[in-house]
């Protein structure tokens, strides 16, 4: 998943305004946004103050310098904080980095001060950690490991500041060691996070931060055997209740449970327990409104961030919902229409995220009568037909889904021809892309059969020469196929 590789913060004291802590949540996301659509697979949070930002440009330390600090930090007596800052700075340096964790009793010390009663070291220790956890070398990870009890230990804390750092930095080293994960898992990582989104489940600060640290342990290879038994006996609901959006502080929240549940969704087919807990609609319901948002052009806040994910999900469920209570599951949310305007919308600025929602049309589709009903009833057909000149796997999608609407009834494939699908089809079956041509002689097949009319249309329209110069296909199957509804169809019926 593209991820954001800076979190920041205002240093102290709330936002001037309402409007000026929106325009910053809008910041971060954009940041964000842009990352995603640079393909920018960064798989660790920074977390910094803004007064810690404008700090970088002006301290460059060196590996010297950490060994000053450590040495005074070892002798020094009530001025350690004073010392622990500019060591946390120092700790940005990946050389120094090695050069700490190398240090005599360096991880020792550390962990001292972060189980220490003075709340102001604790935090400057934790700070540390956190850009200790940052770090490129796995070594630094693993040498992270005995201050991993106590960051797990302070997630019920109640100081958010403190809470999100220890859930960054745990997040952080999570994907660099598989001992690292493994100890984690021992320690109880998943049941901390859970009672974590509990506690602080109206701070959505450290909800976030929850999230993204639950989709590092979601990352591992082993996810399915080790993570996911452990994360599906308590956090879906808890995921589930973030994903509606908060206005005042913006998507984040719900963009990092949203690929929590996509990875749930993805480990195995069956979804039960989820579909159990209403995730089909709820999902499907803010898929709907976010896809609305996207269709009108409203993509300020970086609404496609939430709705690749929620694609996702509702495509995954989808596929394994029984067809007899998908009108349950649904609850009400129609998706026919506003998956077909999502295409439509994000097919030039977002091709890649365009066939995914074709894609969970197909799948939707594939399972429901009334929703194939539903694209000739509401005339949806010729818009999806203006998608199949498209390619990087749209065309296919939407010619999947055509053939879904085809399969069900003898009806629709009358319906179809009258809404300009034979047309189309003789545009297909010319394209280069054989994958294209198979299918289409696919779709072309189940609407000769269901009606003589059809077939006679088909040739009207100029579909004979088509099948014939595709008989010289160098593609021995599609040769067989174009010469079977030939020979046993079309030139029959003549």
């Amino acid at each position: 998943m593209w991820r954001l590789n800076k979190v920041r913060h205002k240093a102290g004291g709330h936002a001037n305004s309402l409007e000026e802590l929106r325009t910053k949540r809008r910041e971060k996301e954009r940041a964000l946004r842009q990352a995603r659509r640079d393909r920018q697979l960064v798989s660790k949070r920074l977390l910094r103050n803004e007064d810690e930002e404008q700090d970088t440009m002006e301290v460059t330390p060196g590996e010297q310098d950490v060994v000053t600090l450590f040495q005074k930090l070892h002798h020094g007596g009530t001025e350690k904080e004073a010392f622990l800052r500019p060591l946390s700075k120092a700790l940005r340096n990946p050389s120094a980095q090695l050069t700490f964790i190398k240090l005599e009793n360096s991880m020792h010390l550390l962990v001292g001060l972060l189980t220490g009663s003075d709340a102001r070291c604790r935090l400057q220790a934790v700070r540390c950690l956190h850009e200790l956890s940052h770090s490129t070398h796995t070594s630094v990870a693993s040498a992270c490991l005995p201050a991993t009890p106590y960051l797990l230990t302070y997630l019920s804390g109640q100081s958010t500041k403190f809470t999100e750092l220890c859930l960054y930095t745990l997040g952080n080293i999570c994907p660099d060691s598989e001992t690292v994960k493994e100890r984690l898992l021992a320690q109880g990582i998943i049941p901390a996070l859970a009672g974590c989104m509990q506690n602080h489940r109206h701070n959505l600060a450290v909800v976030e931060a929850a999230g993204f640290a639950l989709f590092q342990l979601l990352q591992s290879k082993d996810a399915v055997q080790k993570v996911i038994p452990s994360v599906r006996s308590g956090l879906p609901s808890q995921l589930l209740s973030v994903l509606t959006p908060d206005p005042d502080f913006g998507l984040a929240p719900a963009i990092e449970c949203a690929w929590c549940l996509h990875s749930l969704t993805s480990s195995s087919e069956d979804h039960r327990e989820l579909l159990a807990q209403g995730a089909l609609r709820q999902c499907g319901s803010l898929l709907v409104s976010l896809g609305g948002a996207v269709a009108d052009g409203n993509t300020d806040q970086g609404v496609e961030l939430l709705v690749c994910p929620l694609l996702r999900c509702v495509g995954n469920l989808l596929s394994s919902c029984p067809a007899e209570t998908l009108h349950s599951q649904l609850g009400g949310v129609d998706l026919v229409a506003p998956l077909c305007e999502l295409v439509v919308a994000l097919i030039h600025t977002l091709p890649t995220l365009a066939r995914e929602t074709a894609w969970v049309l197909n799948n939707l589709t594939a399972h429901s009568t009334e929703s194939c009903s539903a694209l000739l009833t509401l005339n949806l057909v010729p818009r999806l037909l203006e998608l199949l000149p498209f390619s990087q796997g749209i065309n296919t999608m939407v010619l999947r889904v055509l053939a879904n609407v085809a399969h069900k009834k003898k009806e629709f494939c009358i319906q179809l021809a009258e809404l300009g699908l034979l047309s189309a089809l003789t545009a297909t079956l010319k394209m280069a892309d054989q994958d294209i041509v198979t299918l289409s002689l696919e779709v072309l097949f189940m609407m000769i059969v269901s009606s003589p009319q059809v077939s006679e249309q088909f040739v009207s329209q100029g579909g004979l020469s088509v099948l014939e110069a595709i008989q010289y296909n160098s593609d021995g199957e599609v040769r067989r196929r174009a010469t079977y509804l030939l020979e046993q169809h079309i030139l029959r019926e003549k």
